[in-house]
């Protein structure tokens, strides 16, 4: 009796880890991004949470695989973005990776993505070479980027008559990408720029740049910079008493940027963004389940990460395939349409293309509550937002046609 009941044991004990090993591995969708640095509040953990909220949306498990989010933080260093990644790929199974804060490291790191024929949706940087000469097969650009930002903003000013212009500009691939672009809508608007000075990123100290801005007599200082670079230049701009005489122009500030700000400094700010929680009762009803989650509301890099986690999800399941090239071909072929987005599309080049919204900082009596922060000014449809395909230069379109 005893070898019997000893036999059952040693089966049981075998079968249960051959029971474990026959489960199907997770599908690991890997979220790479600054949780400590300049973008931490605009992006970082939020931008965690609103990709397990898609997933809470769309369903635990797809193809009979638990979802499961990775997170890691690159520091903003492209070195360590692509080692992270290039170990989620080969090692951890990692089938997409997203958000990719910082223009270098999502060109690293979209390089390395499609070398390795993975997905990467990049939903936090705004450099236009995403979608032109650093193009991917298998990449998206999904929330916004330097061209769209600076067509609404530059143009609104200049058409008000703030023709001169003087940047000052974040000194890395996206400060010198979004200043180019910007400068290109400035001029072919009628305006003209005057001149720019450069700043490091993460600097505590603008007073050089801003005194150079003064002594220029621009109408507009722009501000081709993002996260808490933004918010120390406003402050400072305020401080320097710059806003007396001449309009500041913020091309990338997130609604976090704005709130630590505060209204009495950022009013009258006129800025372009993809995403706001106040638009209609779909993204209000979001953004408040975001809101239970991190006590504020998300900025447009954590709505567009729930939105490209979510349109990936839906195209795996669609295609019932987790290759990079079939789900692409999907996530091409399908409307992205959620509580973030409306009727968006993704184009032969990557770039999703979708409305924009000008907007202005409201004034403290104006607002209603501490998140009552923007008056929509106007709907920029998206074949007007993004650069016209005919205009680009991702390799993809010559091999196309």
């Amino acid at each position: 009796m005893r070898a019997w009941l000893w036999t059952i044991l040693s089966l049981a004990v075998v079968a249960a880890p051959l029971a474990r090993a026959e489960e199907p591995a997770a599908l690991k969708i890997g979220v790479l991004t600054d949780m400590n640095g300049p973008y931490g509040d605009a992006a970082g953990e939020g931008s965690v949470v609103a990709a397990r909220l898609a997933v809470q949306d769309f369903g635990s498990s797809v193809l009979g695989r638990k979802i499961e989010i990775v997170a890691a933080d690159h520091q903003n260093r492209p070195d360590v973005a692509v080692d992270i990644a290039r170990r989620w790929f080969d090692r951890e199974d990692v089938q997409m990776v997203t958000d990719l804060t910082n223009s270098a490291v999502a060109i690293a790191v979209q390089g390395l993505a499609a070398e390795k024929h993975r997905i990467d949706l990049v939903t936090s940087t705004a450099s236009t070479a995403l979608s032109n000469e650093n193009c991917s097969p298998y990449g998206a650009h999904w929330t916004f980027d330097s061209y769209a930002l600076s067509a609404g903003t530059g143009r609104a000013l200049v058409e008000s008559g703030a023709k001169s212009w003087y940047f000052i500009t974040a000194d890395y691939t996206f400060g010198a990408n979004l200043e180019k672009t910007a400068s290109s809508e400035i001029v072919h608007a009628g305006g003209k720029v005057l001149g720019h000075s450069v700043a490091p990123l993460n600097t505590t100290d603008f007073a050089s740049q801003l005194v150079a801005a003064q002594a220029s007599g621009a109408d507009v200082v722009g501000l081709a910079n993002s996260g808490a670079d933004t918010a120390n230049s406003v402050k400072q701009a305020v401080e320097f008493g710059l806003t007396k005489k001449q309009k500041l122009a913020a091309f990338l500030p997130f609604i976090t940027d704005i709130k630590a700000i505060g209204l009495p400094s950022a009013q009258g700010l006129i800025l372009t963004t993809a995403f706001y929680w106040d638009r209609d009762a779909e993204s209000r009803a979001w953004a408040q389940r975001f809101f239970a989650e991190r006590h504020a509301m998300p900025t447009m890099i954590q709505a567009g990460t729930y939105s490209a986690v979510l349109h990936y999800l839906e195209a795996v399941k669609a295609t019932g395939s987790v290759d990079a090239e079939v789900v692409t071909r999907e996530m091409r072929a399908t409307p992205v349409h959620d509580a973030v987005f409306h009727d968006g599309h993704i184009r032969a080049d990557g770039r999703m293309v979708h409305d924009m919204y000008l907007v202005q900082v409201k004034a403290p009596a104006a607002s209603k509550g501490p998140w009552d922060l923007y008056t929509v000014l106007r709907t920029i449809p998206g074949e007007q937002a993004f650069q016209p395909l005919e205009k680009g230069s991702c390799r993809l379109l010559r091999a196309a046609g």
